[in-house]
Formats: structure tokens, sequence, C-alpha cells
């Protein structure tokens, strides 16, 4: 499967925490997801297409699959991590307020008030690209269009048996990630996204 994160948003660009808080893409995200869509024509053979349910995903995703002529297909297991109370806050305000990130790497079942645990997140999504796996042959590609955050607590657990280290998969915004399940878990390309 073709991981993609969502074209960018506002949020993206003041640096806040939108998980459960749906955007649509800026100008420049339906850019980034147009261009990718060109791109993603031209260099693979795409079956399928699924996203995360959230506008932000699901705009990306129709952009991005257009000249394949394929429906997209929603599943809540794709979406951000929420956290509760604590969504629409700063980066910076995050760290120097909560501790946020800290805290969920010392304890995956820590949550924000209202919010989502690291440990909730791996499970979901991780859950969601497995089923999503069982629905196609080995020999086709998906497009997975979801978001920074919950695709990288996903890699961290497929990849490192550890959803505490999700800091260390960085995806920018429409970057292009090969994922391929069985029989190991293995990335083939990670966060390329040269052709924006």
């Amino acid at each position: 499967m073709i991981l993609m994160r969502h074209g960018q948003i506002r949020a993206n660009k003041v640096g806040r925490w939108h998980g459960s808080t749906d955007s649509p893409l800026t100008w420049k995200g339906r850019r980034q997801a147009t261009r990718t869509g060109r791109h993603l024509f031209r260099s693979e053979e795409i079956h399928a297409v699924y996203c995360s349910p959230m506008v932000r995903c699901r705009e990306t995703a129709e952009l991005a699959s257009r000249h394949f002529e394929l429906p997209v297909m929603a599943v809540d297991g794709l979406q951000e991590m929420s956290i509760g109370q604590w969504e629409d806050m700063t980066f910076r305000d995050l760290v120097n307020e909560h501790d946020f990130m800290q805290r969920s790497v010392a304890d995956p079942n820590f949550r924000a008030p209202g919010g989502e645990s690291l440990n909730q997140v791996a499970l979901r999504t991780t859950a969601a690209l497995r089923h999503i796996e069982s629905l196609h042959e080995p020999e086709e590609t998906v497009l997975v269009v979801s978001h920074g955050v919950a695709m990288a607590v996903a890699l961290a657990s497929f990849l490192d048996g550890s959803c505490t280290r999700w800091g260390e998969y960085h995806f920018n915004n429409c970057g292009l990630t090969d994922l391929l399940l069985s029989p190991e878990p293995v990335v083939e390309r990670f966060n390329q996204h040269a052709h924006l």
C-alpha cells in the first residue's frame, strides 16, 4: 500500500494540533494533492483508494485519485489522533503547558482530557491497515490517505513493535510511503515528496 498524508490545512501552517478537529485543505493543500495525483498516475497502477473520513483526507484522496476514476472509501480507523479538550492548541503550548509528547511516550496509555492514548490509536490504525490489506490480492496496490500522527503511530507499531517511537516518523503533506505488511512489515520508500 501507498500511504499518503493529506495536503496542507491552515493548522499545519500555524503549528496547531488538529486531530478530531475537521478542517478543509488550503489552496496550497489542494495543489499538493493535485500534483501528487499526476505523479501517481504517471508512476503507479492503483487498484483502490481509502482515506480517513476527515474532510482534509477526503479532499486529498479525491484530488489525488481523480485520474484513476476509482471510488474513495472512508475508513474510520484511519482518523487522526484526538486530543480532546486540548484540540487546536499550538504544538509549543502542548509541550510547555502539558508536556504532552513526553507524557505520551513515557506512558502509551496516557490521554489528554477527552482524547485518545497512543495505544488506542495504534490498535485502530494497525487494524484498519490490516483490514484493507485483507481485501486485496498481493499484486494489487492501494492508496491510503491518512494523517501524520496516525500513520506515524501505525508505522512505529508495525516496524518497531512500539507505538511510543512514533516521533521518529515525520510525514510531509502529500508525502508518499510504500508499506508492505506481509509476510513481515517493511517500508520500501518513506515520505517521498520530490514530486511537489
